[in-house]
């Protein structure tokens, strides 16, 4: 194994061991020791070693400031020693930290550094990982893109792992383009498409017996389906998901926001609200700030549909998840936003008002050529001009 040599001290051993096991608790401990011994040895390498590690510990806690500290201190000690292997590890740790806080560019950035790295050979190796680093890397890659709504060129990465993963042709390395295309498209709203990719991924795991990545496939499907009209079906699935071992907070959360809008759309508005409601304060412990623009926009959909629409609320949360999604770049998050907001002021007669936020709505899913979401904004745009129009008949 490539890190044998660099990880002989028996903390850090003991400590790769642990993190299959979701056991945070002594894994830190390990990690806390491995590192009092490298310091004491005056060994730099070993140290780096462990302070890419706890990134890699911090992460699945969501304790994401000294998961990004710990990062840092990692590849300062890389560029030091000219430690390869040392910075491709830790290159995605904290790209995969970023992600999880919703710093997305930052993500990207610490994430191209791997993919244009790891090139020939040595795209086979794992750097410590599950899965091969240049197959691993982009997979966050392109779900980084996707947030943005770079469509295009996350279509062109997935190209890439996918012709990585099928030149290694491991059941691991060849189910995260599976999962990346299927968000990528999620995101897109290329329903078909996502089902596909993820349904494909999901069996991979059931008959390979991939348990960690089972839960992240099951709700990204569920999703998708419920998206696409098959709530029947998305809710079970969903609810497996969210029920399934994970190793990453910020993934079960996003995946209790997904069976939250589930129930919604089952009419489930009581259950939906709850889940919501806990999701946020999760993600506003965590600082997760993409979690928390995705939870304040669908509490934004079920203050609408309450009987009667609770219209104030409503505003305030699609207001809150407008500035956030701007803030962090997220433009198919900012172009759902601004779907309900103008959906809100059509159904409340603020024409004019509506008929902004649905040009802006219109305007940025034809850049990004979501086409899912795009007839629904443009024919409420036209019923808010006739109503115009039949007002100023009338008068």
């Amino acid at each position: 194994m490539r890190l044998s040599s660099r990880l002989s001290i028996s903390g850090s051993t003991c400590a790769i061991a642990l993190f299959d096991t979701g056991e945070h608790g002594p894994l830190l401990e390990h990690l806390r020791q491995a590192e009092a011994l490298a310091q004491a040895l005056g060994d730099q390498r070993r140290l780096g070693w462990v302070s890419s590690y706890m990134t890699r510990h911090f992460c699945p806690t969501a304790d994401y400031e000294r998961a990004i500290a710990a990062g840092e201190r990692a590849l300062a000690i890389a560029a030091a020693l000219g430690d390869f292997d040392l910075q491709v590890a830790t290159h995605f740790h904290l790209g995969q930290a970023c992600y999880f806080l919703g710093d997305y560019n930052r993500a990207i950035d610490f994430l191209k550094r791997n993919a244009a790295s790891l090139e020939g050979e040595v795209h086979r190796e794992h750097f410590g990982l599950h899965v091969p680093a240049s197959v691993y890397s982009r997979t966050f890659l392109i779900a980084a893109l996707a947030e943005l709504g770079a469509f295009v060129e996350g279509n062109a990465r997935h190209e890439e792992a996918v012709r990585i993963a099928e030149s290694i042709n491991q059941p691991s390395s060849l189910g995260q383009p599976r999962f990346s295309a299927g968000l990528l498209y999620l995101r897109k709203g290329d329903l078909d498409k996502a089902i596909a990719a993820l349904e494909h991924g999901l069996e991979l795991c059931r008959v390979w017996h991939i348990g960690g990545w089972f839960g992240n496939f099951a709700s990204h499907l569920g999703y998708a389906y419920a998206l696409s009209g098959r709530v029947a079906e998305a809710v079970p699935l969903l609810e497996q998901g969210v029920g399934s071992n994970v190793s990453t907070a910020g993934m079960h959360l996003l995946w209790r926001i997904y069976l939250s809008e589930a129930y919604l759309l089952a009419g489930r508005r009581d259950e939906a609200s709850q889940l919501a409601r806990r999701a946020l304060e999760l993600a506003r412990q965590h600082n997760e700030r993409a979690n928390q623009a995705w939870v304040l926009r669908l509490l934004g959909e079920i203050a609408m549909q309450s009987d009667p629409p609770e219209c104030e609320p409503a505003e305030a949360h699609y207001h809150q998840t407008l500035a956030l999604a701007e803030e962090l770049g997220m433009r198919p998050l900012q172009a759902h936003c601004h779907l309900g907001l103008g959906t809100l002021y059509a159904t409340t007669g603020r024409r004019e008002q509506a008929r902004t936020a649905l040009a802006a709505a219109i305007a940025l899913y034809r850049t990004m050529e979501m086409t899912f979401w795009l007839p629904q904004a443009e024919a409420t745009l036209a019923v808010v001009n006739c109503n115009d129009s039949c007002s100023k008949a009338a008068e």
